[in-house]
């Protein structure tokens, strides 16, 4: 298993590559489940916007996640492992249940700014963490943290030990380990899946983080999506999230695993 450091260093160079290059799906991603419609938050102009706030965040943010996932991989092995390996998916989805929590906490506020100036309600990083401090306080940067956490728990307890689960099968029908152009393959059909299950509660965090109301619930945003849009709704933005996150797997797990060649 990776060391910490190595993992730390691998997840670092692999936030900033997916985040950066796949940019431009995100932000028309977040645009089509905006409230106001696709047109009204920006439509195709400046589909960068939000750019900085999302680098400022990536590589701490996966750092974070990757280190306290091997972290936990290889403290849960030891004490609930077994030979069989018939644990091996409990083992995974906590591990990445426990990254992603540590993640969020990093994550949520430049999740919060980023979306936020997608969808044009703010022109600059100062700007946005200004008026938000000013109008909700620190909260107002964490506003969604428990839907995110919400969303992610679900989406990495599909995707990781879904991506386990196949590089260990290719590895033993191979023969050898995965290499990084194998685990990307590996990580972008199991993000597509992960994706696609995962977009209403995608759909919700945004809604939640983009309106202005500082007490709307998880609850009460789901019922309001539902009764004024339709089901149907829950389901916005589906195309560009499943293609930018199979694309983000391949991208994102597929340098970790380079990274870590390099970092090791």
């Amino acid at each position: 298993m990776p060391t910490f450091t190595a993992s730390l260093l691998a997840g670092a160079i692999a936030g900033v590559t997916v985040d950066v290059a796949l940019f431009p799906l995100d932000t028309i991603k977040t645009r089509l489940q905006a409230r106001e419609g696709f047109r009204a938050a920006g439509g195709f102009k400046g589909v960068y916007a939000g750019l900085s706030s999302a680098a400022i965040g990536s590589a701490p943010g996966a750092a974070a996640f990757f280190s306290m996932y091997e972290l936990l991989k290889r403290k849960l092995n030891h004490s609930i492992g077994d030979d069989s390996g018939k644990r091996r998916v409990l083992i995974h989805m906590l591990a990445a249940s426990g990254g992603e929590v540590t993640a969020c906490i990093i994550r949520v506020p430049t999740e919060v700014v980023k979306q936020r100036m997608q969808a044009g309600q703010y022109k600059s990083v100062p700007i946005a963490v200004s008026s938000i401090l000013k109008t909700d306080g620190v909260f107002g940067l964490y506003r969604g943290f428990a839907m995110t956490i919400f969303r992610e728990i679900p989406f990495c307890c599909i995707q990781f030990p879904l991506f386990e689960f196949m590089k260990k099968s290719w590895a033993d029908a191979k023969g050898h380990p995965t290499q990084p152009w194998e685990s990307a393959i590996c990580g972008s059909i199991a993000g597509g899946i992960a994706a696609a299950a995962t977009t209403p509660l995608d759909v919700v965090k945004t809604r939640i983080m983009l309106s202005q109301d500082t007490h709307i619930s998880i609850p009460a945003s789901f019922s309001k999506i539902v009764r004024e849009e339709g089901y149907t709704a829950l389901f916005k933005g589906i195309g560009p999230r499943v293609f930018w996150i199979s694309l983000g797997g391949s991208v994102f797990l597929g340098s970790y695993e380079f990274a870590l060649k390099f970092t090791q």
